[in-house]
């Protein structure tokens, strides 16, 4: 992943998946994070010393108006994605977003628009999507390797204490399965299939809005069909599998961060692996050379993983929140 054009960083937000995201940069490109911000400078500096980024700041202005940042991450709760995009955005910096883009649809739009007012880049951090093995299979798609795609299965459901007062059960900071994690599982789904324009769905959310499980079955114009489910209450394999005219696709991890497959066709299996490749969370840095590529060739949109396609799974989650039983 070295080499290519280098952008500096700043990030919004010094939590868990900002210190993975700076060590993963860090690591396995010639990208760098230069500042951090937060609203407590104690943790922007503890985050600092952690993660040998230079500068901290305890206020968002202060980086995004610095002249020594390219780009801003922002990896703050989901409820603070927008107005945390928009401030790095109209200061005229390029953003990276931390998935879910946004809380809703209405969202996204209002960070599309700004970002296409001040001409510059804003891409929701699906990291999944730019990991190599998402590269071999868009490939194998692209090429018919398994016919027409008639069908995509996924599952993301990872077991939560429910009564732990953390982020992901806290309505306020936007938690529940739909946002956090189910989101991989609707990515798959939509990255196999193309946007859905129909949604039937089932599941179960507290009083205080706190989404706990869904299933929801998708189907897409040309009426190609999709499952998916998540959960906080159990823990699942977190496989997907897509099913063509003449063969299909299955990851053999969880889908969120897999480093092999298999294809299935009338010829016989074969597995994909590329012992190489950054596993876990070290796969951060595929996202962040792919926006610097993009910066450098003067694009505005993700080719790989477009602001439409970060608004149709937010299709996907309001229409699927709209179905969910209260328990």
């Amino acid at each position: 992943m070295r080499g290519g054009p280098t952008l500096r960083w700043g990030v919004i937000g010094p939590g868990e998946i900002a210190g993975d995201f700076t060590d993963a940069l860090h690591a396995h490109t010639d990208q760098r994070v230069v500042a951090v911000a937060s609203r407590s400078l104690d943790r922007a500096e503890a985050f600092a010393r952690a993660h040998g980024v230079d500068t901290a700041y305890g206020d968002r202005e202060a980086l995004v108006t610095s002249p020594d940042v390219d780009v801003v991450y922002v990896a703050t709760p989901h409820t603070r994605h927008l107005p945390d995009a928009l401030t790095a955005i109209r200061a005229g910096k390029h953003v990276l977003i931390e998935k879910p883009m946004a809380t809703s649809t209405a969202e996204a739009d209002e960070i599309s628009a700004a970002a296409s007012a001040a001409g510059v880049l804003a891409m929701e951090a699906l990291w999944t999507r730019y990991l190599p093995h998402t590269t071999v299979i868009a490939s194998l798609l692209a090429d018919g390797a398994i016919g027409d795609v008639r069908l995509a299965t996924a599952d993301v459901a990872w077991a939560n204490d429910l009564s732990s007062g953390g982020r992901m059960t806290d309505p306020a900071l936007g938690g529940g399965a739909l946002l956090d994690i189910g989101v991989y599982a609707f990515w798959f789904t939509q990255f196999a299939t193309g946007h859905p324009v129909e949604w039937h769905a089932t599941g179960s959310t507290r009083a205080d809005g706190v989404d706990l499980d869904a299933a929801v079955v998708t189907r897409t114009a040309d009426g190609v069909l999709a499952t998916a489910a998540t959960s906080l209450l159990t823990t699942s394999p977190g496989l997907g599998t897509i099913s063509g005219t003449t063969g299909s696709i299955r990851t053999l991890q969880n889908l969120v961060f897999p480093a092999t497959f298999e294809l299935t066709t009338g010829a016989g299996s074969a597995v994909w692996s590329d012992p190489t490749v950054p596993t876990g969370r070290q796969g951060l840095a595929y996202q962040a050379t792919a926006l610097a590529s993009y910066v450098d060739a003067g694009l505005r949109d993700s080719p790989l993983h477009s602001l439409a396609d970060s608004r149709s799974l937010l299709a996907t989650i309001e229409a699927t929140r709209a179905s969910l039983t209260v328990v």
